[in-house]
């Protein structure tokens, strides 16, 4: 999951009221629950020392919520008086859950939110294409590629003659040449749009013809959808069902390949070399356990921050100070980083604050698949 996002909440001083909520359900008797829900809400952050107008200000955005809101849950991040960050949730949390903290507590985001890689979307057909956005902000309009003059004459399967012939070939140079201009603006486009998955709907045949032609390694990022069209009325839940499942696949596959790097570097254990280093870190380029991945987030040298669903490290506690990249395992490190009053806080939020602030991705590894030891460990930024 790409944090950057989370940035707002990191420019303003706490402490921060933080609830996560299920919005899934739509029943008879919402409005009821969801006045309970608010002053549930509200009484469990006044327990835990949240001031009034922070209190008041989550209850306001909740009773503001809409039926039916289309997601599964929501995190909202207040402070001073204000909901600063309100956003919806990939999966339903299993309860209502407040926290009041120095820092907004963001690592649930990492299993809640998902990793939902952006998409580019394309629908293609003879004369060109429509191009969408997909991403947390939800579809828009990302530009139209035009080609040739729509042909108005059909054909016959057998040429009757050499002016017929010459017709089909026009026809086929037609759709050779939208297909090199489709191909050419995706390509074009593509480094601008920070999607990580191409999706090419509409006419199979134009389609397959544009996904030959672009060029590596965005061939190897695109996918073929088999519905969706330019058409008007085209069935759009069906391409959308299309682009969750190469979403999800993007993702596992991503977040194994991920892990893969992260063994090599790693090495076996009790192995010299790469993964003997005493404190947890490789200079192949990888970091496990509190102290190595800390060093790693903190100084920018993690590319990737692996979060374990298992472990007890990112349930402990590290020292902070006001500046994203003021923490430690130790005070007196946070001390010697210029912090006269160091905080503790939560490892695995103070890490993701350091990964937001230095653009380093962050993902959860799932119960039962093999990833660091104690649950924290970062590929690290290769380099020459």
């Amino acid at each position: 999951m790409d944090v950057g996002f989370l940035k707002p909440l990191f420019d303003r001083p706490g402490p921060w009221a933080c609830v996560y909520l299920d919005t899934s359900r739509a029943t008879e008797d919402a409005p009821r629950r969801r006045r309970l829900r608010e002053r549930f809400v509200s009484d469990q952050l006044a327990r835990q020392g949240a001031d009034t107008a922070t209190r008041d200000a989550l209850v306001e955005r909740l009773a503001g919520e809409r039926a039916g809101r289309p997601s599964a849950g929501r995190a909202l991040f207040a402070a001073d008086g204000e909901v600063v960050l309100d956003l919806p949730l990939a999966a339903s949390p299993p309860d209502v859950v407040t926290s009041w903290s120095v820092l907004p507590r963001v690592a649930p985001l990492a299993s809640l939110r998902g990793e939902w890689p952006p998409c580019l979307v394309a629908r293609v057909d003879r004369s060109g294409a429509d191009l969408e956005l997909l991403d947390d902000a939800g579809p828009r309009p990302a530009g139209r590629a035009r080609g040739g003059p729509p042909q108005g004459r059909g054909h016959r399967s057998v040429p009757a003659d050499r002016h017929e012939w010459h017709y089909r070939n026009r026809v086929e140079n037609t759709w050779d040449q939208t297909a090199d201009l489709v191909a050419g603006e995706l390509a074009r486009r593509w480094p601008e749009s920070d999607a990580r998955l191409l999706v090419l709907a509409g006419e199979p045949r134009e389609r397959r013809a544009v996904h030959e032609r672009l060029p590596e390694p965005l061939r190897g990022l695109a996918v073929e959808a088999q519905h969706g069209s330019r058409a008007a009325g085209s069935a759009r839940a069906l391409l959308e069902a299309e682009i969750e499942r190469a979403r999800e696949e993007y993702a596992r596959s991503h977040l194994e390949d991920v892990l893969d790097l992260f063994r090599a570097a790693r090495g076996r254990p009790g192995e010299p070399g790469v993964g003997g280093a005493h404190d947890g870190s490789a200079p192949g380029g990888a970091a496990e356990g509190m102290p190595a991945v800390v060093e790693a987030v903190r100084s920018h040298q993690a590319a990737t921050l692996l979060l374990g669903q298992t472990g007890a490290d990112a349930r402990r506690e590290v020292w902070i100070g006001p500046g994203v990249d003021q923490v430690a395992v130790q005070r007196a490190q946070v001390r010697a980083l210029g912090v006269a009053a160091p905080e503790p806080a939560r490892a695995d939020d103070a890490l993701v604050r350091s990964a937001a602030a230095a653009d380093t991705e962050v993902l959860v590894v799932p119960e039962g698949m093999a990833g660091p030891a104690g649950g924290l460990g970062a590929v690290l930024r290769w380099h020459g």
